[in-house]
């Protein structure tokens, strides 16, 4: 009885709970766990944490409050399978509920600062790769956005940078003992606000998007690439490669080995064609990205790795938890790559998921034709992505 009440008498605070890195690597690593969602319905069919080791229940706080009250906080979860984390809005509904699990003798633990903090969590991982320069991946776990910076000299390149972690880019930029001289998109994203124009304000950094931005709508001062330009970098030099599809203007760009491939080609499928015309011209969209494909990244070397935009829960990390793989290994993998033209078509515009929440505005933001405050910026882009069609 006093293990009991020594659980229950801990402020909330104090309940024992996981950081979201640590959960991160759990969940990473293939480790079942029982996700407990204590927020309310809608929030949790809006986003909630999934994959492949994941079972996501939810039960409402309020449910636990009343079993609490009539001793029933056992039979509330007697379906559930331990380990037990705990999430809700900012940890604190949660960490009441694992307070009470505890105390009735089951295995659980608070996500500390609950999703707002899951969404905060940003790792960053050195690709090893053979390229000119040094490449980290940065990795968002609750949205499956990557980014990447290339360091090379006194000089610094993100690849789709997000909004939300651009003072990460810049400290990390000085940690290299280098200045960041672009930052870069390599299309107009419609899942995340982009940091393309917050990096150029607050640092001497260049925006960078490709020329079709413009005929999109794109309203602020960014150098525009084609098909072929080339940027310096330090001592090392980015090529820009049209691969249109996912949105008309995509380029992709190639550092030695490596092709990021932005939203063309992830490690599990390849990018939706519906988010820029709509379903009216997804066929079109298709057979453009087809092309793109086939004309270009698949006639790349078989060794080119490639470093995606995104990646699901359907996509397996390397071992040092990146998320890249050889274009051999995706010719392999990926049934789409070996489809006839209409194959593809009828593959990429058919079951697609739900669009990226606030789509719309997103991409608004990103072409500079609204701007948003930091926390609206962040409430738009929360959820996963959506950005790709599953193969």
């Amino acid at each position: 009885m006093t293990d009991r009440i020594d659980h229950a008498d801990r402020p909330d605070d104090e309940q024992p709970s996981i950081a979201p890195d640590a959960l991160a690597d759990r969940l990473q690593s293939g480790d079942e766990t029982t996700v407990l969602d204590v927020r309310d319905r809608d929030e949790f069919e809006r986003w909630h944490l999934e994959g492949d080791a994941i079972e996501a229940v939810q039960i409402p706080h309020v449910r636990f409050i009343q079993a609490q009250a009539t001793g029933d906080v056992d039979d509330l979860v007697a379906d559930l399978s331990e380990p037990i984390v705990a999430v809700c809005g900012r940890g604190e509904a949660s960490a009441h509920a694992v307070g009470l699990l505890r105390e009735a003798g089951i295995e659980a633990q608070n996500l500390a600062g609950g999703m707002d903090a899951w969404a905060d969590l940003y790792v960053a991982r050195e690709l090893e790769v053979d390229a000119p320069a040094r490449v980290f991946q940065y990795d968002r776990p609750s949205s499956g956005c990557l980014s990447y910076s290339i360091v090379s000299g006194d000089e610094v390149a993100v690849i789709d940078p997000l909004r939300a972690f651009s003072d990460r880019y810049v400290e990390d930029a000085a940690g290299f003992g280098a200045e960041l001289a672009y930052a870069i998109d390599t299309h107009v994203h419609a899942d995340h606000v982009s940091g393309v124009r917050d990096l150029a304000s607050r640092t001497e950094a260049e925006s960078v998007l490709p020329g079709g931005a413009r005929a999109r709508g794109l309203v602020f001062d960014a150098v525009t690439l084609e098909d072929g330009d080339e940027l310096d970098i330090g001592e090392s030099a980015l090529t820009a490669m049209a691969t249109p599809g996912h949105t008309t203007e995509s380029l992709s760009f190639r550092l030695g080995s490596v092709l990021f491939t932005g939203d063309t080609l992830f490690l599990e499928g390849v990018g939706r064609p519906d988010l820029e015309g709509g379903s009216e011209e997804a066929p079109a969209a298709a057979r453009r990205l087809f092309e793109s494909l086939r004309d270009r990244v698949l006639e790349q070397p078989s060794e080119t790795v490639i470093a995606p935009g995104h990646y699901s829960t359907a996509a397996d990390p390397r071992a040092d938890g990146t998320y890249a793989d050889r274009l051999e290994a995706l010719r392999d993998r990926l049934a789409a790559l070996s489809m006839t033209e209409d194959e593809f078509v009828t593959h990429a515009t058919s079951d697609l998921p739900p669009r990226p929440a606030n789509h719309g505005r997103i991409v608004a933001t990103n072409l500079g034709l609204e701007d948003v405050d930091p926390e609206t910026a962040f409430e738009l882009e929360l959820g996963p992505n959506n950005c790709a069609v599953a193969d």
